[in-house]
Order: C-alpha cells, then sequence, then structure tokens
C-alpha cells in the first residue's frame, strides 16, 4: 500500500511540475503588440531596406514581417516558444516575405544578434535589463534598439514616444 501512495504521489509531482518548469521558461506572457504600435515602433527606430531587424521574444513575428513588408528589411525572430515559432512561419509565407525573414526556436540569452542593425523587444524590464550587456557586447555601435512599454532601468531612451497610450523607447548603441 505504502509502495502505490509513493507512486501516485511521484506521478502527481511529475504531472504538476512539467507546467510549472514550462512556466518559468517563457518569462513573458505572449501578448501581441498592436499594429499600430510595431509600425510606429519601426518607423521610430528609421527602419530602411538595408536594415535587418531582430526581434527578440517575437511571438507571431508581426514586427518583422512589418519591416519586410513596409521597407524591405530583412529579419529574424527569436522565441523560446515553438508554436509562436511555426505561427511566425505561416504568417510570413501568408505574407509573402518567407524569403526576408526567419524565425527559430531559441533563448533570447543565447542568441547571437550581432548581424542586427535594429532589434526591438516587447519583454518586461528585468528582461531588458539582463540583456542590455548581450546588446552592447554584441551589437555595433548605432545599432538602435526599440522597445515597447518596458526601459532599461537608468539606461536613459534617445527618444521616448508615445503611441495610442503605449510607451515606445529608443535607444542607439554608443560607441564603445
Amino acid at each position: 500500500m505504502k509502495s502505490i501512495r509513493t507512486f501516485i504521489l511521484l506521478a502527481s509531482i511529475a504531472v504538476f511540475a512539467c507546467p510549472a518548469v514550462v512556466a518559468q521558461e517563457l518569462d513573458v506572457v505572449y501578448v501581441p503588440t498592436r499594429e499600430i504600435v510595431v509600425d510606429a515602433m519601426l518607423k521610430l527606430a528609421d527602419v530602411k531596406a538595408s536594415d535587418v531587424v531582430y526581434d527578440l521574444g517575437c511571438g507571431d513575428g508581426r514586427i518583422v514581417i512589418a519591416a519586410a513588408q513596409k521597407y524591405g528589411a530583412k529579419g529574424k525572430g527569436i522565441d523560446i516558444d515553438p508554436k509562436r515559432i511555426e505561427e511566425a512561419k505561416m504568417n510570413a509565407a501568408e505574407a509573402d516575405v518567407q524569403q526576408l525573414v526567419e524565425f527559430e526556436v531559441g533563448d533570447l540569452f543565447e542568441a547571437d544578434v550581432s548581424e542586427a542593425s535594429v532589434v526591438t523587444l516587447y519583454l518586461l524590464s528585468t528582461l531588458n535589463l539582463r540583456l542590455k550587456p548581450m546588446l552592447l557586447e554584441q551589437l555595433e555601435p548605432g545599432t538602435r534598439i526599440v522597445s515597447h512599454s518596458f526601459s532599461m532601468g537608468d539606461w536613459e531612451p534617445d527618444k521616448t514616444e508615445f503611441v495610442d497610450g503605449a510607451t515606445i523607447y529608443l535607444w542607439t548603441v554608443p560607441e564603445k
């Protein structure tokens, strides 16, 4: 009888622990950026066809897809959630920009973003602060970083705009 109770206890822990682990890996709940905010982010970053736009925590891919559609920019989206990446790939195909954009499942903190000329974020300030050293190390001076709603602590933005109730921040990577 004791072994059955132990088995049930261990099975219950396994069933209930797995979702907790997944929830911990997904540091931010997916909330899509509204189109008006996406447009404002890309405009604030002064995106051009020569840019490579990286979206960290890309969700359904709407920011890099919009950059490709509206500006002809190349883009890459990285997200830890495989479902969002599949959705992003389908959205890129539907928008007929799959030749300009790519999406991958990955950990933002382990990503190589060195080819980006623009980085977009819609992450919590705590995650932005964790990313900041990596961004400053990997990105070339002059690279633009745009964040929807969340700052980078004491790193003062070059510009702040308010669009339809949303705050958008822009930083430019300084000389090293």
